[in-house]
C-alpha cells in the first residue's frame, strides 16, 4: 500500500517495488526498491507527466527535500518528480556493514556488490517505470553520479526517457580510472590553491591541525581514528559551492585552549567525524572506482591511491618537513578508509576483492549515443572538482542532438545550489526554447 502525506505545498506518496538483484536471472534474489513521489498540491497529478530524478553518487539515497525547496519547486511545475532511492540506498534494501556480514565472508559480499553499479540501476528503472507511468517515457534528470546512469539510459534502454536532463554529470566513455583520477588531481591541486587565496591564514592553521594530528594521533568519537590522510580528505568540501567556505569556519574553531595548552576541540572533531563518516553512504566508498571499470580485463586495483603517488604534493609528512602549504585531497577512496572510518572497517576485504576485480564490462556504446534522437540537455560546471570538463565536453560531442550549457557561475552542486535557474536552463535547452 503506498502511502500518501503532504509537505507545505507539495504531495508525497511512497512506492515500494519488488526487483531481482541479478537483471539476467529475474527468477532468484529479490531486493526491495523505494522512490518517493513529490507533486504540487494544486495540481491535478492524472494531467502530469513524470520527471525520475537520479541522485549523485555513488552510494546516495535520493535528496529528501522539505516542501518546495531548490529546484523541486521548477520541477512541480511541470512533472509529478519520482525520487528513486538506487538500489542499496536510502530506504531500498541496504548494503552496509550491519547487512553485508550475514551474507557470508567478502567473496560473497563483493559478488553481490557487482549488481549494483549504473547497469542494474537503469534495469530497476526500466523494469518499474510501466507500473509507474503506465507504460509511457518518463523524463530523466540525472546529478552527478545519477548523470552518468543518464547516459546509460540512453545506449541500453533510450525508448525509455522522453528527454534527459544531466547535471554536472558526463561521464568519459572511454578514460580508466587511473585517467580519471589523474585528471581529477590536477583540478584538486587547483581548488587548494583557489581556497588558500581566498583564506591565506588557512595555511598556518592548516599546518597546525596536522602537525597536532601528526604528534598527538587523537581518535574520534566512535573509534575514529584523525589521521593525516583522513584530515586531508576534508577536501572533498572544496567542491561544492560553499564548500570553501564552510572548510575556513572549521578550521578556525579547531582548537580550545586548556591549561594544558591547546587541544582539538570537542567542536570541532564532532564536525570532523561527521564530514569524514561512510556511515549513511558505505557503497561510495566500496564502489567508488568500479563506476568507472570498463575494461573487462583491467581491475580498478585502487586507482586513486597509486595515482596520489605520483603527486608529490598531496604528501602531508613532505608538506610538514617542508614550508609549502598542506594540500586537502578530494573525491578520491583509499585502503586506509578502510581501516580507519568504523563504518567501513568490516568491509575491508570486500573492498579489497572489488579493487581486484576483473569482469567489469563496458557502460556506454559510442555508437548508440551518437545516433541518440532523445532530447538531451546537460550542464557542465567550468571547473568540476568531481567530474573532469574536458571528459564531460568530449562526451556531449558524442551524445548526438545534445544541447549544451558550460558556466562558471556555479561548483558541483550547481543544480540544487542555484534555486530554480539551472534546472529551469536545462528545462529550457531541452525543450528548444533556447
Amino acid at each position: 500500500m503506498n502511502l500518501t502525506y503532504r509537505q507545505p505545498g507539495v504531495v508525497l506518496t511512497d512506492h515500494h517495488f519488488t526487483v531481482p538483484l541479478d537483471h539476467t536471472d529475474p527468477q532468484g534474489e529479490q531486493i526491495e526498491l523505494y522512490a518517493r513521489e513529490a507533486r504540487a498540491a494544486e495540481k491535478d497529478a492524472s494531467a502530469l507527466p513524470w520527471l525520475l530524478y537520479l541522485e549523485g553518487g555513488p552510494g546516495f539515497g535520493a535528496r529528501r527535500f522539505i516542501g518546495r525547496q531548490a529546484w523541486l519547486d521548477r520541477a512541480l511545475r511541470d512533472y509529478r518528480v519520482l525520487f528513486l532511492d538506487q538500489r542499496g540506498t536510502g530506504r531500498s534494501t541496504p548494503a552496509n556493514r550491519q547487512t553485508l556480514p550475514p551474507r557470508g565472508g567478502p567473496a560473497r559480499q563483493a559478488e553481490y556488490l557487482t549488481h549494483f553499479r549504473a547497469d542494474a540501476i537503469v534495469r530497476d528503472c526500466e523494469l518499474i517505470r510501466p507500473t509507474v507511468t503506465g507504460g509511457g517515457p518518463w523524463t530523466v534528470l540525472g546529478q552527478s553520479f545519477g548523470g552518468f546512469c543518464t547516459v546509460h539510459y540512453l545506449c541500453a534502454a533510450p525508448e525509455g526517457v522522453e528527454a534527459a536532463m544531466i547535471a554536472g554529470g558526463l561521464p568519459s566513455l572511454d578514460a580508466t580510472a587511473p585517467e580519471v583520477y589523474r585528471a581529477a588531481f590536477s583540478r584538486i591541486e587547483r581548488k587548494n590553491q583557489e581556497h588558500y587565496t581566498r583564506y591565506p591564514m588557512d595555511v598556518d592553521r592548516a599546518r597546525q591541525i596536522a602537525e597536532y594530528i601528526a604528534e598527538r594521533r587523537p581518535v574520534l568519537s566512535g573509534g575514529h581514528p584523525l589521521t593525516l590522510e583522513a584530515f586531508q580528505s576534508l577536501g572533498l568540501m572544496l567542491g561544492t559551492g560553499e564548500g570553501s567556505h564552510r572548510l575556513h569556519l572549521l578550521l578556525e574553531e579547531a582548537f580550545v585552549q586548556t591549561p594544558g595548552g591547546p587541544v582539538l576541540a570537542d567542536a570541532f572533531e564532532e564536525q570532523v567525524r561527521a564530514e569524514l563518516s561512510f556511515a549513511g553512504h558505505p557503497l561510495y566508498a566500496l564502489l567508488h572506482e568500479a563506476i568507472y571499470a570498463q575494461d573487462p580485463a583491467s581491475p580498478t586495483a585502487w586507482a586513486a591511491e597509486g595515482v596520489r603517488a605520483e603527486y608529490p604534493l598531496f604528501d602531508a609528512v613532505k608538506s610538514l618537513a617542508g614550508d609549502g602549504p598542506l594540500l586537502f585531497s578530494g573525491e578520491t577512496i583509499h585502503p586506509w578508509h578502510f581501516t580507519t572510518d568504523p563504518a567501513l572497517v568490516p568491509l575491508a576485504g570486500t573492498a579489497e576483492l572489488i579493487a581486484q576485480r576483473t569482469g567489469w564490462g563496458p557502460l556506454y556504446d559510442a555508437r548508440t549515443l551518437a545516433a541518440c534522437t532523445t532530447p538531451v540537455a546537460a550542464v557542465v560546471y567550468h571547473d568540476d572538482m568531481y567530474v573532469d570538463t574536458a571528459h564531460s565536453l568530449a562526451t556531449a560531442r558524442a551524445i548526438g542532438g545534445l544541447r549544451l550549457w558550460v558556466t562558471d557561475e556555479y561548483e558541483h552542486d550547481g543544480l540544487r545550489a542555484s534555486g530554480t535557474q539551472v534546472l529551469d536552463r536545462l528545462l529550457s535547452l531541452v525543450r528548444g526554447e533556447v
